[in-house]
């Protein structure tokens, strides 16, 4: 985790396309300091919750699945995961490693009742087939003895997911250096941590150590609320629903930025008010205030990561 924040960090002082505005999230600070609303991890009631091994069955395919819906305007998060919620609930078998090697794109979209072909599609097939192979071959076929395996550490098990899924590699070269950002391993062992509310299975003693989850829609929501701005080029790009391809220097210094700038309103937060607040409690916020705000207009890349 250290190499996300060190790297994001140096994407931030190195950035030609975005800023991260110091007095912008100071202001922000200032204005919700006391008052972050706390977000509960499944406030919507679409995910699958059975306390116990099949829940992390469950989570881990739905975030090797979890990127990557905006192609589809109808398509979003929740589909995916009241699809998976609904087909586990029916089949109880669904998510076993063997079966996971297996499924066709078509399967899938049965699976999720989703009535087209979906988003990068076949690379969701292939990340299901990879996460069923390897489960079967290091972890006896289940999701649980991965975080089993990383003895209450959410880095650990970050590390761990990211070591043997390839899948999961989320890291990128900026200007000669390369960027971590891990955005589904750390939502992985985030959702474990909101399910099973920090007991359990989601006890981590680090859970402090994750960032947020750089994706799509909270860059959107920093740069609404003054604590990122973009070039007037990229602001035109973004403006226009033009794609931004994946890897360029626009697409990291987003997500980068995004994360660096919320490092530091967690510091300035605790700084003020001595209160420890952690960055997922901050990234549920974002992205629930992203998700209230549907006419919020965000990048556009076709990628697998997020």
């Amino acid at each position: 985790m250290e190499e996300v924040r060190a790297t994001s960090a140096w994407v931030a002082s190195h950035s030609s396309h975005v800023t991260v505005d110091s007095e912008g999230i100071e202001k922000l600070v200032e204005s919700v300091e006391n008052s972050i609303p706390k977000v509960e991890w499944n406030y919507e009631g679409i995910h699958y919750f059975d306390n116990g091994p099949l829940t992390l069955q469950y989570l881990f395919v739905l975030d090797a699945l979890n990127f990557c819906f905006w192609p589809d305007k109808e398509l979003n998060y929740d589909d995916l995961a009241s699809g998976l919620k609904e087909a586990l609930e029916k089949d109880q078998t669904v998510f076993d490693a063997d079966r996971l090697q297996k499924y066709t794109g078509p399967e899938l979209r049965e699976l999720l009742k989703w009535p087209r072909p979906l988003p990068l599609e076949d690379e969701r097939v292939r990340l299901m087939h990879e996460v069923g192979f390897e489960l079967e071959r290091s972890f006896g076929g289940k999701a649980s003895n991965i975080v089993e395996s990383c003895g209450k550490s959410a880095a650990k098990l970050v590390s761990t997911i990211a070591r043997h899924f390839p899948g999961f590699r989320d890291h990128t070269v900026y200007k000669g250096h390369q960027v971590f950002l891990y955005k589904r391993a750390q939502i992985f062992a985030a959702d474990v941590w909101g399910a099973f509310k920090g007991k359990g299975y989601g006890e981590f003693s680090d859970v402090g150590s994750i960032t947020i989850f750089a994706d799509y829609i909270v860059p959107a929501v920093l740069q609404q609320l003054g604590v990122l701005i973009y070039s007037s080029n990229l602001d035109n790009i973004i403006k226009g629903n033009k794609e931004i391809g994946s890897g360029t220097e626009e697409e990291v210094e987003l997500r980068a930025c995004s994360i660096y700038a919320v490092e530091k309103m967690r510091d300035l937060i605790q700084k003020r008010t001595g209160k420890q607040v952690l960055s997922v409690e901050l990234d549920l916020w974002l992205w629930a205030y992203g998700i209230s705000n549907p006419s919020l207009q965000h990048h556009r890349t076709l990628s697998i990561y997020y």
